[in-house]
């Protein structure tokens, strides 16, 4: 990988701080390529993440020159630390759903999701319900229903019970169904947690 000579390097960075018209093309052109490199072969960021981080760094860059000292380094370096760091922040916030993740998987596991109110009125079950929507894993609109119930933390059988549009049924009939349905979602919610924690896809459950 071929960096700028340290000459070139401070022309280039006088003329950003003159602002000239084109500059900023020729500093995402002699700069985007090497700094992708970095992050994809040596960070093992995936292209995306790395054209991200690259593109904000030089951004940033662009946008207050004058926080650059050229006498502490190349400019190719500062633009490749700050780059670095983005990246470190997208491997630390991926990390920390991860883990959020894993304790969701965990709790509905454990059946301590609807007891303790571990998304209840959080925006955790609104993430959650995104996900499940995204990936398809919820096929009817009334599992859809239920499964925001039972991530808020709900346990009214006549709740649930009009969720899953189950209708006028004996009392003992009825609780049998929503047991039922309850059952079935939340072992849906476990293999969904489970797939996000070993990174794979979530199996869809048929509709009953």
């Amino acid at each position: 990988m071929r960096q700028p000579p340290p000459t070139d390097e401070k022309l280039l960075h006088e003329r950003v701080l003159r602002q000239e018209r084109v500059v900023s093309t020729e500093v995402f052109m002699r700069y985007m390529e090497p700094i992708v490199e970095v992050l994809t072969k040596r960070m093992g960021c995936d292209e995306d993440d790395a054209n991200q981080c690259a593109v904000d760094a030089i951004y940033s860059y662009l946008s207050n020159p004058t926080r650059y000292e050229p006498g502490k380094g190349r400019l190719f370096s500062y633009l490749m630390q700050a780059a670095k760091h983005r990246a470190w922040d997208k491997r630390r916030a991926a990390d920390a759903r991860d883990r959020k993740h894993q304790k969701f998987g965990s709790d509905v596991e454990h059946g301590e999701l609807a007891s303790n109110g571990v998304l209840e009125n959080s925006v955790e079950a609104k993430l959650v319900m995104e996900r499940l929507e995204k990936r398809q894993i919820l096929k009817s609109e009334r599992d859809k229903k239920a499964v925001k119930l039972i991530l808020e933390g709900e346990r009214s059988t006549e709740r649930l019970a009009e969720a899953l549009e189950l209708g006028p049924l004996p009392r003992d009939e009825l609780k049998r169904k929503v047991k039922q349905h309850r059952d079935r979602l939340l072992k849906l919610l476990v293999r969904f947690g489970q797939s996000l924690e070993g990174g794979g896809k979530e199996d869809s459950d048929d509709e009953s």
